[in-house]
């Protein structure tokens, strides 16, 4: 009986580039393929440990190194090969040129805006075992809840009342007590709450993998991105945490981006879990998954999120032994910029003010505010100094506790535009439409102006006297960067339609 060793030629191909997205490896013949709708062939375990041995053995060739820079320096991105090799290196000149780059693409992208959010937690039933959330199914200690419609009113009010305009919306995974119905239901309510001049422009969806059909229905309620973290793309650590439940297997989680974009979502968010495992190994496959929906889909992942395991109910960051220093951290944010330079990056409040500081620069270009991530947290004003666990169902411990209007007002003491514009998602630029404003950085024409006129939104409605003064004196000056003089003209109209009570101007 031949073996499908046999069948495709034996030895003979072992090791031999077929093309230059798809190795054929070792005797199991384990194929890396770019274009590949099967997990193990578009994150090949086989490929990232290639791509780590030639990042070792190349982190100090300044020749190579230099080739990389050079070829960033033409906003094209990187191939995560290329990317991991500038992890590697250690060299601090080199890292320095890296740093300036990827502050300079991120303002030729994405300006000094920074887009604000927050996550809104429907539900934390769930039937999964993952090792490293509080919301595993053996977990009796940790309250269960789930908010019933009019409970999720009351939280959107109140998130309304904070001044967002965007949320994510998280749930466990539970047929039962989170069906998709309910999830539709949700969203349904959530953009049907007008609280004052308030409204929820965009809901973006972080929930569990599921099928083509359901990714449909999630398209047809109007949802923004769909997004899904990966925890960790190293297959057997991936097995190892998340031990029961559906979550198990790998490849229905892997392939989820591929059948949400055949469902019809134009934009997905990727991510993984640092501290799971090796980031050098997570850094190689993120970008290898970045590679694949470019590659097969012509559109690659509208955000990228890098979250660290944080402190949260039965779950003790020090027993995963692969975190990561403020330093590397840095690090990943900064070359995540470079190689995928159109891609917005999420960096949420399980980091401190000092850490989001360091990063904001580097790449990130949104972020969280004012954050409550218990089920109901919101409606219910939470003493998150004095967190009584035996109440508590935060997901995890934040931290960066301030307000809303304080990081508005910290933004803005720093120079950039705080950021509710929802316009891009509304007017329908968005999968392919939306890249290809961006990677012609012709995005921030219309980017620019809608930040100013939201952020005047905000100013009007919500923000404390302090914040207002300030704010306004950035939008005069911003006012002034706008070169096209009709765009320039219709927004410092809006602005001051907006102080005499219109609201929801965009280009």
């Amino acid at each position: 009986m031949k073996t499908r060793a046999d069948l495709i030629g034996g030895n003979e191909i072992h090791n031999r580039i077929v093309n230059k997205n798809t190795y054929i490896l070792g005797k199991r013949r384990k194929m890396y393929n770019v274009k590949s709708l099967k997990a193990d062939e578009f994150i090949s375990d086989e490929e990232i440990r290639e791509t780590l041995a030639y990042a070792d053995a190349n982190k100090d060739n300044i020749e190579v190194i230099d080739a990389i820079i050079a070829k960033a320096k033409e906003r094209k991105g990187l191939t995560h090969r290329e990317a991991s090799v500038l992890l590697a290196c250690e060299n601090e000149e080199k890292l320095n040129e890296v740093y300036e780059l990827a502050r300079q693409i991120k303002k030729d992208y994405y300006g000094n805006r920074i887009v604000l959010f927050a996550p809104l937690y429907l539900s934390n039933y769930c039937v999964n075992g993952c090792v490293y959330c509080p919301y595993h199914a053996k977990n009796k200690h940790i309250p269960r809840k789930k908010l019933t419609q009019d409970e999720i009113r009351q939280e959107v009010i109140a998130l309304q009342d904070m001044g967002h305009k965007r949320l994510a919306i998280e749930a466990g995974e539970d047929p039962v007590n989170n069906p998709l119905e309910y999830i539709l239901e949700s969203i349904k309510t959530i953009y049907s709450i007008q609280h004052k001049n308030g409204a929820i422009r965009r809901v973006n969806v972080n929930i569990a993998a599921t099928t083509v059909e359901d990714y449909r229905k999630l398209k047809e309620a109007g949802i923004g991105t769909y997004i899904l973290f990966q925890e960790t793309y190293n297959r057997k650590s991936y097995e190892q945490l998340h031990p029961t439940g559906p979550k198990h297997d790998y490849a229905w989680h892997t392939e989820a981006m591929d059948r949400a974009m055949e469902g019809g979502i134009d934009d997905v968010g990727l991510g993984v879990l640092f501290g799971l495992e090796q980031y050098r190994y997570e850094f190689a496959g993120i970008l290898m998954h970045a590679e694949h929906l470019e590659a097969v889909h012509g559109v690659g992942p509208h955000t990228i999120s890098v979250p660290r395991v944080r402190p949260a109910d039965d779950i003790n960051p020090d027993e995963f032994d692969n975190g990561i220093s403020d330093d590397i951290f840095e690090k990943i944010v900064a070359l995540i910029r470079v190689a995928v330079p159109y891609t917005g990056m999420i960096i949420s409040t399980r980091e401190s003010q000092k850490v989001r500081e360091r990063v904001l620069e580097l790449g990130i270009s949104q972020i969280s505010g004012g954050s409550r991530t218990s089920v109901g947290g919101y409606a219910e004003d939470e003493d998150r100094e004095h967190v009584n666990r035996d109440e508590d169902t935060s997901q995890f411990d934040v931290n960066d506790n301030r307000t809303l209007d304080e990081i508005v007002k910290w933004l803005i003491d720093m120079d950039y535009i705080p950021s509710f514009c929802t316009a891009c998602y509304r007017e329908g630029r968005t999968g392919d439409r939306f890249m290809a404003l961006c990677k012609s950085m012709q995005i921030l024409n219309c980017c620019h102006p809608n930040a100013l006129m939201t952020l005047k939104e905000y100013l009007e409605d919500y923000a404390a006297p302090e914040t207002k003064e300030a704010g306004m004196k950035l939008i005069e000056r911003e006012l002034e960067k706008i070169t096209n003089p009709k765009v320039k003209e219709t927004c410092y109209d809006h602005i001051h339609d907006i102080a005499d009570g219109m609201r929801d101007f965009r280009f």
